[in-house]
């Protein structure tokens, strides 16, 4: 695979009537926040090629973002505990908004839009109460609407379910304060939740993972159109201690926790960046970019089905017959039966390649 290096240059301020859908910027099927050779922090679009379609600058280092159901429109948000989310004009590279956490509150790195676009939910921490809380914006002018419990602590990754009327949210259990930069300030008690809600807040259902496993932070998700939601998790407790870093979820079933030997278990650290299902639903992947490893599993059995050594590899999204990665090192690639490499060594991509799946 060979990935050209042809940006949009010249992306400059136009009028933002009419907005135009994704097709506008080459289609890209992926969303990717990277560290570029110019010292600059930028939002990439990409082809599942590998193909850098544009890049949009951001204001700081950014973590995950959120596309538009069909406007050619992305908001990018802050690492944490950063309190910046800027939403882009993807064909004009304009900066349409930025949006500032509310006092007492930090973005956690993700949000999504409600199926017509008209809401941008957006996970956040009330950091004084120590309470995870999930911000709902207007889309038309970007205006704050509410808020409502997340129904955990820390609630870091968030989809929208297949219905389209549900979220789920990786309440991660680990209580910080940006006084006190990533510090975790509560890792004996701490106690990680899978919620779903719908799009009022209301809690729908709860999951929580077995007592001797409280330390296994549930930070990012994946969902397969059947509503099978998987889930990477960050273990914080004893590093002698290897649990499964990958789990399995059906709505109103318990859920399945996979791993590897442990071999080749106990060489991640404990550590999962992210996770996807392939393009065909048939098979699941985590990244560790601490362990240097990408592991694949079968759905249907939870069988390791793939070890892969790449240097700190953490972007993973779906492929049209496997996954596309990327790594700090600039490498993007796909991962099928034929993997195929392209390294990019002026980007540093930063943590995920979240898909861009339109409505139109």
């Amino acid at each position: 695979m060979t990935s050209r290096r042809h940006f949009l240059a010249g992306l400059a301020a136009a009028s933002l009537t009419p907005i135009r859908g994704w097709a506008a910027v080459g289609a890209p099927d992926y969303l990717a926040a990277a560290l570029f050779p110019d010292g600059s922090y930028r939002l990439a679009g990409l082809s599942v090629s590998g193909d850098i379609l544009f890049t949009l600058p951001l204001p700081a280092r950014g973590h995950a973002a959120a596309a538009h159901p069909h406007l050619a429109q992305a908001v990018a948000f802050a690492r944490r505990p950063g309190t910046f989310a800027v939403v882009l004009d993807c064909t004009t590279g304009v900066e349409i908004k930025r949006l500032n956490a509310p006092a007492g509150r930090h973005f956690y790195g993700h949000g999504v839009f409600s199926p017509d676009g008209s809401r941008l939910f957006t996970t956040e921490n009330d950091y004084e109460a120590g309470d995870g809380v999930i911000g709902v914006w207007d889309t038309t002018g970007y205006r704050r609407l509410d808020e409502f419990p997340s129904g955990g602590i820390g609630p870091h990754d968030m989809r929208l379910m297949p219905d389209g009327q549900t979220l789920v949210i990786a309440n991660g259990g680990i209580e910080t304060h940006p006084e006190m930069g990533r510090t975790k300030l509560n890792l004996p008690t701490m106690q990680p939740r899978l919620s779903y809600l719908d799009l009022a807040g209301s809690i729908l259902e709860q999951v929580e993972l077995p007592r001797e496993l409280h330390k296994n932070s549930i930070r990012h998700l994946a969902v397969r159109q059947d509503g099978m939601v998987g889930f990477a998790l960050q273990w914080q407790g004893d590093k002698t201690q290897h649990p499964p870093l990958l789990g399995l979820h059906q709505r109103s079933e318990t859920p399945r926790l996979l791993s590897a030997p442990d071999a080749e278990q106990s060489t991640l650290q404990g550590y999962a960046g992210s996770i996807a299902f392939s393009g065909e639903g048939d098979n699941v992947a985590i990244t560790c970019p601490r362990g240097n490893a990408l592991h694949q599993f079968t759905v249907a059995d939870g069988q390791l089905t793939g070890v892969f050594p790449l240097k700190d590899v953490c972007g993973l999204g779906p492929g049209p017959k496997g996954f596309v990665f990327t790594t700090g090192t600039g490498v993007v690639g796909e991962l099928t039966s034929k993997t195929r490499i392209s390294t990019r060594p002026d980007c540093q991509w930063d943590n995920h390649l979240i898909p861009i799946r339109t409505s139109a």
